[in-house]
């Protein structure tokens, strides 16, 4: 197993575990990159260490002869965004210069789009840099050159017809190359499973991140496109019908996409920050959604509990946890799976991310009056079986929500709270009655999402007791091995590939429902719950990491240690 680049550097001596520990900090530029402009390491050095311990060639590109034919039909993307170019054919395959020879996935792709093998030999990246600008010039031709491989004019296809105001920058917005960078930016989004992009203004130009799997990962992005910020800010606002001129107040807009024949909503939230505007992009992926409940990762039991909570009669099921950590996923697969002819489900929502077939969906508007509170007063005169609140906020929308479930409905909805036992205090705390908190809240479900390790690549170790938390069950590992991240060509070298809840379902009992009206803490209804055999959120983690499912360290990362 190959070490990572950070790690050769520290064994070889050329690197300290501090300097190690603040170049990893360093951000997009990668681990030898940041190390270097700190002052750390020479780069050619750091290069021939690197290339000595992969079993590479290092070349000096001032000395080597490059064959520019070469270069006709090698993709410009990967030249500009993963510092690779071209040498030479020798012996049957194409001599590739790269600055990171641990970063497998460009070499893959540009030997799958060329159809030849490809041999990396490592370069430093001020020398590949020359070579790109010495033969392929810099200005606007570096930026078609970008996505040129792959934002073809049927990949992503704008759904609404877009407004220009006719001004300078509105025309500069609408230019062949920026509405094609734009496109390509948002096209390695949504094909990378990103959830949300992250376009930042800072003081040295664009920052574009991509969260994926719940963690953000910067991507490289060749100098030259901060040229083109406001060109690329002012297009997004215009495919989400923002006002361009306005850059002092936050907007929001949406853009709805059909890119490789499905739809794609895109939510944008635009905020000006001290160096320019910054950009988050949600991504809704419809095509890729599958709502399906026994497929979230719940154990038998709690599906089981669960599946008897929402065919309930009436009453109010709650789901609580922090903002991306799945309560709209459980929710629409509840709903999913319940829903039938015999039953009218109504959900009102802010917003309505997915649209659901056969369930009546509504959109809140607060700037005009239509709330939480004002739209569920209304949804209940539409004879529902089943009604679903997008988050009870306020002490209005509690109310309706807890009316609602006194007149035979069931109700679901979210809540922002740390745990389970969290959800009965914060209603109270919100100013309902606890006797009524306590008469209709059926269950309430804390979940996480924890990162599922790469099938190809996760790596047996028997674990130490001194390496792992105090908490962990011991008696059920039993002497089996447990499992951590790598990292390869399938995961992108991330180690991790797609996510799974955690949940912990607590169900109103008699105890928990007393307590409840007794106005005690939360810590008293954990305390409870757990003696009733709740499941925290840590012992579901746990339980997934000894499985081979998730790792040790995604565990710390999203769960609390349960005290008792």
């Amino acid at each position: 197993m190959i070490m990572e680049a950070g790690e050769i550097l520290r064994k070889r001596g050329l690197l300290t575990p501090e300097q190690l520990k603040h170049s990893r900090n360093g951000g997009a530029s990668g681990v030898i990159q940041t190390a270097v402009e700190l002052g750390y390491v020479d780069e050619r050095e750091a290069l021939q260490v690197l290339a000595d311990e992969v079993g590479l060639d290092f070349v000096d590109l001032r000395e080597t002869e490059v064959d520019l034919s070469v270069l006709k039909g090698f993709p410009q993307k990967l030249i500009y965004r993963h510092a690779l170019f071209p040498i030479r054919n020798e012996n049957g395959s194409l001599l590739v210069a790269t600055a990171d020879p641990l970063d497998l996935y460009p070499l893959d792709e540009a030997s799958a789009a060329i159809g030849i093998n490809i041999t990396p030999v490592i370069a430093e990246r001020g020398e590949i840099a020359r070579l790109v600008k010495r033969h392929m010039g810099v200005g606007s031709e570096t930026v078609e050159g970008l996505m040129a491989a792959t934002s073809d004019d049927d990949e992503v296809e704008l759904l609404d017809q877009i407004e220009t105001d006719g001004s300078e920058l509105s025309e500069m917005a609408q230019e062949a190359s920026v509405v094609r960078l734009v496109n390509e930016i948002m096209l390695e989004a949504i094909e990378s499973r990103a959830s949300d992009v992250h376009i930042e203004s800072q003081s040295d130009g664009l920052v574009i991140r991509y969260r994926i799997d719940g963690i953000l990962h910067p991507q490289p992005v060749p100098p030259e496109i901060n040229r083109f910020q406001a060109a690329i800010i002012s297009r997004l606002k215009i495919m989400a019908r923002l006002n361009i001129a306005e850059k002092r107040l936050p907007q929001d807009g949406r853009i709805k996409l059909r890119v490789h024949g499905r739809e794609v909503d895109i939510r944008l939230s635009v905020i000006p920050m001290i160096h320019g505007e910054g950009l988050v992009m949600r991504v809704l992926d419809k095509g890729s959604m599958v709502f399906d409940l026994q497929g979230l990762g719940m154990d038998p039991e709690t599906y089981r509990q669960f599946s008897e909570l929402i065919r309930m009669p009436h009453g109010i099921v709650l789901v609580t946890g922090p903002t991306g950590s799945g309560k709209t996923t459980t929710l629409y697969s509840s709903l999913m799976e319940i829903k039938g002819p015999d039953n009218k489900i109504i959900t009102t929502e802010d917003p309505v991310e997915y649209q659901l077939d056969g369930i009546n969906q509504i959109q809140v508007h607060p700037k005009i009056g239509l709330t939480f509170a004002a739209s569920l007063r209304s949804i209940l005169r539409h004879d529902p079986d089943i009604v679903l609140i997008g988050e009870i906020r306020d002490l209005e929308t509690a109310e309706n929500a807890i009316q609602a479930s006194l007149t035979g409905h069931l109700v679901f909805s979210t809540l922002h709270t740390n745990d389970a036992s969290g959800a009965y205090t914060r209603m109270t705390d919100m100013g309902v009655e606890p006797f009524l908190v306590a008469s209709t809240v059926e269950a309430v479900m804390a979940q996480r999402l924890v990162r599922r390790l790469c099938k190809d690549c996760k790596e047996e170790y028997t674990p130490k007791r001194d390496d792992l938390p105090s908490d962990f069950p011991w008696e059920k590992l039993d002497g089996r091995p447990l499992f951590r991240s790598v990292g390869c060509r399938a995961c992108r070298k991330v180690g991790y590939s797609g996510r799974m809840g955690v949940y912990e379902l607590l169900v109103s009992s008699e105890s928990i429902r007393q307590l409840a009206h007794d106005r005690v803490s939360s810590w008293d209804i954990r305390k409870a719950a757990l003696a009733d055999g709740m499941r925290t959120l840590r012992m579901d983690a746990w339980d997934k990491a000894i499985a081979g499912g998730t790792s040790i360290d995604e565990v710390v990362r999203l769960t609390k240690g349960d005290r008792v």
